[in-house]
């Protein structure tokens, strides 16, 4: 045993001739020298006798990065387990309790929304499940509460107010968020378009399976009002559509960006929200939600039903063929005795 920090550390070979090194998680050596039996003792079980070896959380956070490495949000999911490897690092898969994950909920959502609390939890939840239900490595999980989560809001803007944003953008921005008023396509995507994903005789481009947030391939129609934005961006880079100072624009949500939209008199507006203002005004324009699914790239029915409230306009004339119907009795003149 060693001491490493303020933490004792235990460090010898298993039955199996490996190299064991843990951290006993306390200062007491009485205590630390109990655990190094212990491990011992249960090592010599499942050489010996066949049972199950323990595993530890971040064996299983190692295995489980390696099995969703094709996730487009896969660096997202690495800072969240930087994250809680502070609660979980030292503990086995069988430590991870209801009373582990409670406490690890109640710090994140003392600093952040119910919406990312519950996006640590579900990372949590993703672990455990596999390690239960496919590797074999525990025999349970816990049952893990999320938070409740207000209704996700649709925020978007007309196209007076649009048109009032985009001349107070600066070019490039100007030229990114016209673009996706048109095709309703993500930041990300729009940031790191490339010609070689264009056809401007076909008026279609091109997301690529790993570059989707449903890892599927996307095909955007191009309208005039994308066509005549990729007319203006054409020549100024060889390889990407969109860039300032010869690069892809990372970040949209700049200071030029809000100070575009304090000029314009727009409040409460995300980039992300230019997604919302193009599959409105589809709706508001007769569009399905079936066929916005499709051009927007969603991966259920479900994700489009928030924009069904705007369709009343388009919904009216369907309405209006009952018109005819008629359900009323014509008044008697006679009164019934």
């Amino acid at each position: 045993m060693y001491k490493r920090g303020a933490n004792w550390w235990v460090h010898f070979t298993s039955p199996k001739g490996e190299r064991i090194r843990r951290s006993a998680r306390t200062q007491n050596k009485k205590q630390a020298q109990e655990f190094e039996d212990r491990l011992k003792a249960e090592l010599w079980r499942v050489e010996q006798l066949g049972d199950k070896p323990r595993r530890t959380w971040q064996e299983a956070v190692v295995r489980w990065l390696s099995n969703t490495e094709h996730k487009a949000d896969h660096n997202k999911d690495i800072a969240k387990l930087c994250w809680l490897d502070g609660f979980l690092a030292d503990l086995y898969l069988d430590e991870i309790d209801r009373d582990v994950i409670d406490h690890i909920a109640e710090k994140k959502r003392s600093e952040a929304s119910a919406s990312t609390a519950n996006r640590y939890l579900a990372v949590i939840r993703a672990i455990l499940i596999m390690a239960r239900d496919e590797w074999d490595w525990i025999d349970k999980a816990p049952k893990i509460r999320l938070y409740k989560e207000p209704k996700k809001r649709v925020r978007w803007i007309t196209q007076d107010q649009a048109r009032t944003l985009l001349s107070e953008l600066p070019t490039h921005l100007a030229d990114m968020a016209e673009f996706s008023l048109n095709t309703g396509l993500r930041q990300s995507n729009v940031s790191y378009l490339k010609w070689d994903q264009i056809s401007l005789e076909r008026q279609l481009a091109w997301i690529h399976a790993e570059d989707s947030k449903n890892s599927k391939a996307l095909t955007v129609p191009l309208n005039r009002g994308a066509m005549s934005v990729l007319a203006r961006r054409a020549g100024i880079n060889e390889v990407y559509a969109f860039t300032f100072h010869d690069q892809p624009l990372h970040r949209t949500s700049t200071k030029a960006w809000t100070n575009a939209l304090n000029r314009a008199g727009i409040t409460d507006f995300r980039w992300h929200d230019l997604r919302h203002t193009w599959a409105s005004w589809h709706v508001q324009k007769g569009t399905s939600l079936q066929e916005l699914m499709e051009l927007g790239g969603w991966s259920s029915y479900q994700m489009v039903l928030r924009y069904a409230h705007l369709a009343g306009d388009h919904l009216r004339e369907v309405a209006n063929r009952l018109d005819d119907t008629k359900l009323s009795q014509p008044a008697n003149s006679e009164t019934e005795e």
